[in-house]
């Protein structure tokens, strides 16, 4: 048991979730609601500083085990994890982001990567696919050459020195000062200041205008979900700043047949019992279009509880392709599909039974179906009474039995 479930029901998963699962949820749920995609949208906003901190807490196993332990609480109380890190830190390394490094004196400050999901078939991840996004990105403006306005035109903020933060004093008592530390209005926090009439009419002065980018995405046959590809210097560009990058994060969509393990693949297949016992012939159509005739030869018992394979034609990979992993379900016939000296013939055509002990002491039962289970998966049965209602049970025991409601006697 854990102390609290609210980081885990923040990332929507179970408290046994594992490693694996909680890098899948954290990717899925940081690429919704990130900022880049929700410009205007402070909801969004405080959600993703909420996933970040929780797959930042459960994805380190100390910290997993003082908050399961201890709850939040543990955390702040001097536990290893009490302080956060910024959310987009926590981002851009889970998604490989290079701006982080430090760079040297002469080097330009690098700009965010933006990340993009691409949702791809198990078909294209099999042979591979070329797709195109259309993606909007920051360049700098073609009309000022990133300048915002006529040569010359730009001045320094006088209000917060061209730092873009306003500093004032405030004296809060006798020998007592207080400084308080704001963004700059004036400037729009950008430390420099453009009079109006000499604006740059394509950007307004914002030195960057928006602009449609077109990019190719070369799947390569056997890549894997949440595989990155990468456009270096495709980020938002700005003055003075080095673009970063754009990646593009592959979302592998379900498959109605086949599900990929590693370098395998499976999937399930119905048969009829005269298939499992006598042999059978059928078709399995493959991702890249071919179409496979499986043969069981006559008199190879197919058994339901072990699997089958296909070799080589599972996922394509650096040493080959893996293998096509079926798992056969047997479809029994229904009662009394067979009688009287049929059944005797058949009996005949099966392997011998296995002789059993009748003793005097032997008590004749006979078997029946389980009653239906009830929709709280505790492992309770639904019985009915001879009123026509029901109760569930855990101990097999009817209303009235075991330990119920006590009356107090005087």
């Amino acid at each position: 048991m854990v102390k609290e479930m609210k980081l885990y029901e923040v990332l929507g998963v179970q408290p046994d979730a594992t490693p694996e699962q909680l890098k899948k949820s954290y990717r899925k749920l940081a690429l919704k609601y990130h900022p880049d995609k929700n410009p205007d949208d402070e909801e969004a906003a405080e959600k993703f500083k909420e996933i970040s901190a929780a797959f930042e807490v459960l994805s380190d196993e100390k910290k997993r085990k003082i908050y399961d332990e201890h709850g939040m609480e543990g955390l702040k109380e001097g536990g290893p994890g009490g302080e956060f890190h910024s959310p987009f830190d926590i981002f851009d390394m889970f998604f490989g982001g290079g701006g982080r490094r430090r760079r040297g004196p002469n080097e330009k400050a690098r700009g965010r990567d933006t990340v993009h999901q691409l949702k791809v078939t198990l078909e294209e991840l099999y042979t591979g696919s070329t797709r195109k996004m259309a993606l909007q990105k920051k360049i700098i403006c073609p009309g000022c050459e990133g300048i915002g306005g006529k040569p010359g035109s730009v001045e320094k903020c006088g209000n917060c020195k061209g730092s873009g933060v306003d500093i004032k004093m405030r004296q809060i008592g006798p020998g007592m000062v207080q400084q308080i530390q704001q963004p700059c209005r004036e400037c729009d926090q950008t430390g420099e200041k453009i009079k109006d009439k000499d604006r740059c009419r394509k950007c307004s002065g914002k030195k960057v205008i928006k602009d449609r980018k077109i990019i190719e995405c070369h799947i390569v046959p056997g890549m894997k979900d949440g595989e990155r590809i990468t456009f270096q210097g495709e980020g938002d560009q700005a003055p003075e700043i080095e673009p970063g990058d754009i990646i593009v994060v592959l979302d592998e969509q379900e498959h109605h047949t086949f599900k990929r393990k590693g370098s395998n693949l499976h999937m399930k297949k119905n048969i009829e019992l005269a298939d499992a016992l006598c042999g059978f012939r059928c078709n399995i159509d493959t991702l890249d279009a071919r179409n496979l005739l499986v043969i069981s030869e006559p008199g190879e018992v197919i058994d339901p509880t072990k699997m089958k394979r296909l070799t080589n034609e599972g996922m394509p990979g650096k040493y080959g392709n893996g293998d096509l992993i079926i798992e056969f379900s047997v479809n029994f016939p229904k009662d009394g599909w067979i009688q009287g000296d049929k059944l005797q013939q058949l009996e005949k055509l099966l392997p011998a039974r296995e002789p059993v002990e009748i003793t005097d002491l032997s008590e004749e039962v006979h078997l029946q179906e389980v009653p239906e289970r009830g929709g709280n998966g505790g492992g309770y049965y639904r019985h009915q009474t001879s009123a026509g209602g029901y109760y569930e049970d855990e101990d097999e025991e009817g209303p009235g039995q075991g330990q119920g409601v006590q009356c107090q006697q005087s």
